[in-house]
């Protein structure tokens, strides 16, 4: 198994990419803590996964997670900041509680994972950090102008943190989706849904398609692999 041995950490966990990533890391071999705001997920875990409620915008949450995961498993090698909401106001209209709850989970959440499993990783001799950010964070739609705003941000934040703490191993790369098939996405309105989908060359994207980009990022295949975008967004990109 790909990642036999490894202990991983994922963020907005409860479904949709995050959940279809957990359950990827599980079937070949990691233990994996699901993290989620909500308080259960939508259906019973794997045996080699647990479950956390906790808000990725909370930084001592983010310390005692990290803290009560590394007791029970000893190390900890893989983190997927996945967690993310949206808003589809504009520059012009948004209500400035609304960008800043946005900014708090998108950009602040992934910075406080980071910063909470750097100095195990360090200890441990490396690991691998993967953001999931979005085809929205390279080319622009009207509206959604805080969701835009995060994704950019956590692109560089991909980039930054890669060269900062490639002396210790540690490897940072994003992954790019497009279009899925996900909570989030079923509760937009499906207008929009429908036209993001006829611009995406290969349409809708399904969650496991995007956790068979993530299992190869965490896992020792990726070695050479870091401040990379993993673009997995269906064509939306290029067109």
């Amino acid at each position: 198994m790909r990642l036999e041995n490894k202990t991983a950490i994922v963020t907005g966990a409860a479904g949709g990419i995050g959940r279809a990533i957990a359950d990827a890391f599980a079937k070949e071999g990691a233990r994996v803590l699901l993290g989620d705001i909500r308080s259960t997920p939508y259906d019973p875990l794997h045996d080699r996964q647990s479950y956390l409620q906790f808000d990725v915008s909370d930084a001592v949450a983010w310390d005692n997670a990290i803290a009560d995961f590394y007791k029970e498993y000893n190390g900890i090698n893989i983190l997927v900041n996945n967690a993310a909401i949206t808003n589809y106001q504009s520059l012009d209209e948004v209500n400035l509680d609304d960008w800043n709850r946005v900014i708090s989970v998108n950009q602040t959440g992934p910075m406080l994972g980071i910063r909470a499993v750097v100095p195990l990783m360090r200890k441990d001799g490396g690991g691998s950090i993967i953001n999931i950010t979005s085809s929205w964070a390279h080319v622009a739609a009207p509206g959604v102008a805080a969701y835009h705003a995060t994704k950019g941000a956590l692109s560089m934040i991909t980039r930054n943190a890669a060269v900062t703490f490639a002396k210790d191993k540690i490897r940072v790369n994003s992954i790019v989706p497009g279009i899925v098939r996900t909570p989030l996405v079923n509760a937009q309105d499906p207008d929009i849904t429908a036209s993001i989908v006829n611009m995406t060359p290969f349409g809708l994207t399904e969650p496991y398609e995007i956790a068979a980009g993530a299992v190869f990022l965490a896992s020792d295949e990726s070695s050479a692999i870091t401040g990379s975008d993993l673009m997995m967004d269906g064509g939306y990109t290029v067109v």
